[in-house]
């Protein structure tokens, strides 16, 4: 029986794919390190945001870093030395130029993919985020590319946002130095990866996190519509998380919940582009998900008692 689509952002589901070979309960690791973290001081001012602890470092101290070239062949070479030593390499793509993305042609940001061969000028790439995103429905992938299709696909992005640069920099759970954004970007697995304290003020915790959340986007749409990738994102975590949890009482509440915020923010987001903001529906979502997520944390403690 062919296993549903996890509900995982576009990081985690390449992040899964590469790792599942080395580590097979890697989406049991996932769920137990999924949290909830804000930063309420990052150098650009806003919000960060932090979905799960580290699970790529193994039993051996290696982890993922980034590595980047402005040089297409610099960086062809660096792919193929890649896949020559560990068999898999995450290249970061631009969702402009990748044929099989909702925003082919349009909206670019960073996208993840995993290569797992290479011969003959021919690319094995794997693309495993299955969702319904703002832009469309995207499915699974698994193909062949060239080096020109290769190539395409992992042109530099144009043009960034602050919020963008920190989904990049907290892709892997805890900050991360980034590749500069003017070349080719991937990850390398490295006996010396950056695991250096968190900086910074940070709320702790689904619950604080998202109360935090809500009230600093709740009435104001333009913070609403920045951090709106991170809301659907965190909610995809979320619901992760709670189906690792299927028996537990209140999981299906909370992640019904969960579920409705994203569309909730949307539909805040689309109501202030047309002259009415519908402040209230936002904020009724996410009270609905506090409310089921204070039960369910309840219930452990209720449990303990008896």
């Amino acid at each position: 029986m062919t296993e549903p689509p996890a509900e995982l952002s576009c990081y985690t589901a390449s992040l899964v794919a590469y790792l599942e070979p080395r580590v097979p309960d890697i989406r049991d690791r996932l769920a137990a390190a999924v949290r909830l973290r804000v930063r309420t001081d990052p150098p650009d001012g806003g919000l960060a945001f932090s979905h799960h602890t580290r699970v790529d470092i193994d039993d051996q101290g290696r982890g993922l870093v980034y590595r980047g070239a402005d040089d297409w062949a610099v960086a062809r070479l660096a792919l193929d030395a890649e896949l020559s030593r560990h068999g898999a390499v995450l290249a970061v793509a631009n969702t402009r130029h990748i044929r099989w993305s909702p925003s082919y042609g349009g909206a670019e940001t960073s996208h993840w993919v995993v290569l797992r061969g290479h011969a003959d000028g021919k690319w094995q790439v794997r693309d495993d985020f299955d969702a319904l995103t703002p832009h469309g429905s995207q499915t699974a992938y698994q193909g062949i590319l060239d080096d020109v299709e290769l190539h395409d696909i992992l042109r530099p992005l144009s043009a960034t946002t602050a919020q963008a640069v920190s989904r990049d920099r907290h892709a892997l759970g805890e900050v991360t130095e980034l590749a500069p954004y003017t070349g080719y970007r991937w990850l390398e697995l490295t006996d010396a990866p950056d695991t250096a304290a968190p900086e910074g003020t940070w709320v702790e915790g689904p619950l604080p996190a998202l109360r935090h959340v809500a009230h600093t986007v709740c009435a104001d749409p333009g913070a609403l519509a920045r951090y709106a990738d991170d809301i659907w994102t965190a909610a995809r975590h979320q619901r992760f998380r709670l189906a690792s949890r299927p028996e537990t009482e209140g999981v299906a509440e909370a992640s019904a919940a969960w579920a409705t915020l994203p569309q909730a923010v949307r539909f805040g987001i689309a109501s202030a582009e047309r002259g009415r903001y519908r402040e209230g529906a936002v904020q009724r979502s996410f009270e609905q998900v506090i409310g089921t997520m204070e039960r369910l944390e309840s219930e452990p403690q209720e449990d303990a008692g008896r």
